[in-house]
This record gives structure tokens, sequence and C-alpha cells, in this order.
């Protein structure tokens, strides 16, 4: 019975050994492709909020790793944008922290002097049928931002109209919009203060 259960146990070992071998031959042979398809994700995503004639480097390449309050807590990644040699604008991963349901996460792409490029939501957990509406393929209520100017801290038109400003609120729901305006103009203020700080920026890890 002893030498069964030995002979059970070595064929249990070389099954398990072969199969670690199998799953770590197709993780890397799957590796490149899903890489690649993560990387065309993110580069339709930055065509979403920068238009592609507006810088002519590698944006996913010219990562950097930051830590703004004005963009939420933790690290965030920002995207330099260049013209040539001269860095002219930024897409930048933020956060705004006051939606109605929690964080709501965004891609916002400006150029250096308070103008935005454009915004796009990532992640959310809004109420369907109400703040989901920050959704592109719900509403076209995000594309709005693009082209608006944020004329410094203090500009009130930079809000939504409940508050004094120029963007419209859903019915029903003001803090999802209001959440998402905010954190828009935090981040292109902020951006405004990149210009001076790009030689100190950490590249993003590979």
């Amino acid at each position: 019975m002893l030498k069964t259960m030995q002979k059970h146990g070595m064929t249990l070992a070389i099954f398990a050994a072969v199969l670690t071998g199998l799953t770590a031959l197709v993780n890397e042979l799957t590796k490149t492709t899903i890489d690649e398809q993560a990387a065309k994700q993110q580069k339709a995503l930055f065509d979403q909020v920068i238009p592609s004639d507006f810088y002519d480097n590698n944006l996913q390449e010219s990562c950097f790793v930051v830590q703004a309050p004005q963009l939420g807590k933790g690290n965030h990644r920002v995207f330099i944008a260049r013209k040539g040699d001269k860095a002219v604008g930024a897409v930048m991963e933020t956060t705004a922290p006051d939606g109605y349901s929690g964080a709501i996460q965004l891609l916002v792409g400006t150029d250096f002097s308070g103008t935005v490029l454009g915004t796009r939501v990532t992640e959310h957990h809004e109420t369907p049928g109400l703040g989901d509406k920050i959704e592109v393929r719900l509403s076209d209520w995000i594309l709005h931002f693009a082209g608006k100017i944020i004329h410094g801290e203090n500009d009130a038109a930079f809000a939504v109209k409940k508050d004094g400003g120029e963007f419209d609120q859903f019915t029903g729901a003001t803090i999802t919009p209001r959440a998402v305006v905010n954190a828009v103009k935090r981040a292109g203020l902020y951006a405004e203060t990149l210009p001076s700080q790009l030689n100190q920026l950490p590249a993003c890890e590979e």
C-alpha cells in the first residue's frame, strides 16, 4: 500500500510540474500580445483627450509619476506631450474624490495655459440612470470640456450652473457633475505648474 501511495504521489508531482510548466509557457507566449492590446487601448483613450496633431512624441513613453493633491491622493501618472523639443501639454490621471457614490477616476488632457483638450471618465460607481451620464457612451456631457479655458483658480464660470458656472448638471443629480468639473479644473491648474518641474519628475517604471 505504501508503494502504491508513493507511486500516486510521484504521478501527482509530475503532473503538477508539467501543468506549472505549461502555464508558464502559455503566459510567456501571450504576454506580448496582452501588452500590445493594452497599449492600443491606452493610445485609443489618449486620442480622445488630446488631438493627435497636437504632439509628435510617443506619449506612452513620456510617462512620469507625481504626487499632487490637485490630482488626488497617492501616485498619479502624467504623460507629457511634446512638439519637437518643446513640452506642449499633458494627459493626467486624476481623481474626483467626492462623487455621489465614491471616487471617480478621470483622464484629463490640457495644454499648459489653462485650455482643456479633452476629458474622459475611466472608472466610477455613480448611480445608473443619473450620475452615470458622465460616461461618453450614455451622454455627450463629458465632451463639452474640450476647448474650455480655465481662467485661474477663482474662475467662477468653470463650475456647474447650480454654482453659477457654465456646465450643465444632470436632472436629479448635481453632485456627480460638480465633482467632475472641479476635478478637471484642479487638473488643468496643476498642468500649468508642470513645465517648471519636468526635470525633477520621476519616470514611470516599466
